[in-house]
């Protein structure tokens, strides 16, 4: 069996993703493939073979689609390594072929490998910081999140630690009562660290299974977000020892480059273990999260492919590739 049937067989498949959740991946990623495959067809015309003319081409494509220049280089390269061993290959094997080495790079790191929401069952409650600038959709991410987890079945707990902007605090309290999850805040201007505090006192004491902590959005100053964060983990490691156990960055993917330059600054101010990649609906930079997860050897958690409640994914890269190249 191919490298390519291997991936993409059946049972590497995500059996609950359901038919729904499907055409909306398909319909999210819509702009994306339109504009890259437009792209592509127009670069290969009148082609018979895949030359250096036409991965030329195919650099710019992959560059103009935020996979970013590192990581299109690394593509470009494996594909000229299976030009050279195979001698010729058509035009009409390029497509496979770039949806194969752009699985391949994604299985080189943890992305995608998970199919629904879960949590390790070891840890409880499991604390989940959630970091990222204003704008990026980190609130309507963590009220998403708090929404698939309590389908699950799991009891979650917000915790309103962006005391920065007394929107982020109501706009969190919104998702909370739309969830139908319990919240803890404080007024405008109050300590974050307090906040997150009070919110694992209250987890613990519900028997909570999952906390989710929102932190303040600007990155005008790196030295004094990293203080701040590191004073909100110290805080909460006096109620649970190891929290959190997962700092969630959240990503404007309709940014595309800049979306790259939030990831090395929060990466360099805290220690990011995980991606959700936003708004994926609304642009052709798609590739931005092949680009990112190549990149920071992060793994993308989650992505977001419409404004519905339940257009929240998780990030399973066989669906996503799958997708990307129907």
């Amino acid at each position: 069996m191919s490298f390519f049937k291997r991936i993409f067989s059946s049972d590497k498949k995500d059996p609950s993703l359901t038919e729904q959740a499907k055409q909306t991946l398909d319909k999210g990623l819509e702009k994306s493939k339109t504009n890259f495959f437009s792209k592509l067809t127009k670069a290969v015309a009148g082609k018979s073979k895949v030359d250096e003319e036409v991965l030329d081409n195919l650099e710019e494509i992959l560059v103009a689609s935020d996979v970013g220049v590192n990581t299109t280089l690394k593509i470009i390269e494996r594909i000229e390594s299976r030009v050279a061993a195979d001698k010729y290959l058509g035009i009409e094997e390029l497509n496979l072929i770039l949806r194969e080495e752009i699985a391949a790079l994604l299985s080189e790191t943890n992305s995608g490998e998970a199919t629904e929401f879960v949590i390790p069952t070891q840890t409880k409650p499991y604390v989940l910081m959630v970091v990222g600038v204003n704008g990026v959709g980190k609130t309507t991410t963590i009220g998403k999140l708090a929404f698939q987890f309590k389908k699950q079945g799991y009891n979650v707990v917000l915790g309103a630690a962006d005391t920065f902007r007394a929107a982020a605090i109501d706009q969190l309290q919104i998702w909370a009562d739309r969830v139908g999850v319990p919240i803890v805040r404080q007024d405008m201007g109050s300590d974050p660290a307090s906040v997150a505090f009070d919110t694992l006192q209250s987890a613990v004491a519900q028997d909570a299974d999952i906390v989710i902590i929102d932190t303040a959005g600007r990155l005008h100053n790196k030295i004094n977000l990293m203080n701040e964060l590191t004073k909100v983990k110290r805080v909460m490691q006096k109620i649970v020892e190891d929290a959190p156990h997962d700092v969630l960055l959240v990503l404007d993917g309709s940014t595309g480059q800049n979306a790259f330059e939030q990831a090395k600054q929060f990466t360099a101010a805290t220690e990011v273990t995980c991606l959700a990649v936003t708004k994926l609906d609304g642009t052709a930079k798609g590739g931005v999260v092949i680009g990112i997860s190549d990149q920071f050897k992060i793994p993308v958690k989650y992505i977001g492919v419409g404004e519905g409640i339940e257009d929240l994914q998780v990030f399973n890269k066989y669906e996503f590739v799958d997708s990307f190249f129907k």
